[in-house]
């Protein structure tokens, strides 16, 4: 089975092809030619998720999945959720938005927070969404070189460090990105049948 992800972030393919299995070929957009930046002009992190993969399926005509992730962080209600690849403005520089978030929870020792990624499967018969969620706390400083996005300054409930000090290896098998994935796997698995 092909199917594209929509995505141009290198590192999220790379994950995303360390989880699926190999019956399922995975095409990336240069794949198949798209160079557009798809713009996420939704409101939530489901709509964002849908626009991608709906323009990928209408444009190019392949099934295509499509996600969208989030930082929630309890004590700023929820933010920066939609937001957070760009909290700290439209360069989408990962440490400014790090800085930005330790500012915005100074002081604050309520630092519970959840990364959800909603998956949007847009394929012949319509669109579908799968979502994982992974729950943790904010740091007061980044710790670890590995990762990208907040995962320096995520550390996962049950864990003692943050997403950026784990091996890849480990940090997939807990992410909200695989618990999304594998929601979205059973579902494609099961059409095959």
């Amino acid at each position: 089975m092909k199917i594209v992800f929509a995505s141009h972030n290198p590192n999220k393919i790379k994950e995303i092809k360390l989880l699926l299995p190999p019956s399922i070929e995975l095409l990336s957009l240069a794949d198949i030619g798209c160079t557009q930046d798809i713009a996420e002009t939704a409101d939530t992190i489901e709509g964002n998720a849908q626009i991608k993969a709906t323009y990928i399926k209408d444009h190019y005509g392949f099934d295509c999945f499509a996600d969208d992730t989030g930082l929630e962080v309890d004590a700023l209600d929820g933010a920066p959720g939609v937001y957070s690849a760009r909290y700290a403005g439209p360069q989408k520089i990962d440490a400014e938005n790090i800085q930005k978030l330790l500012r915005k929870l100074a002081g604050n020792s309520h630092r519970s927070a959840q990364f959800k990624t909603v998956i949007a499967l847009s394929n012949y018969k319509g669109t579908h969404l799968f979502t994982g969620i992974c729950k943790g706390i904010i740091l007061k400083e980044p710790k670890g070189k590995d990762g990208f996005g907040y995962d320096p300054i995520f550390q996962p409930i049950g864990y003692p460090q943050s997403f950026a000090e784990m091996p890849t290896s480990l940090k997939n098998q807990i992410s909200h990105r695989k618990k999304a994935l594998e929601k979205l796997i059973v579902y494609l698995q099961a059409q095959k049948k």
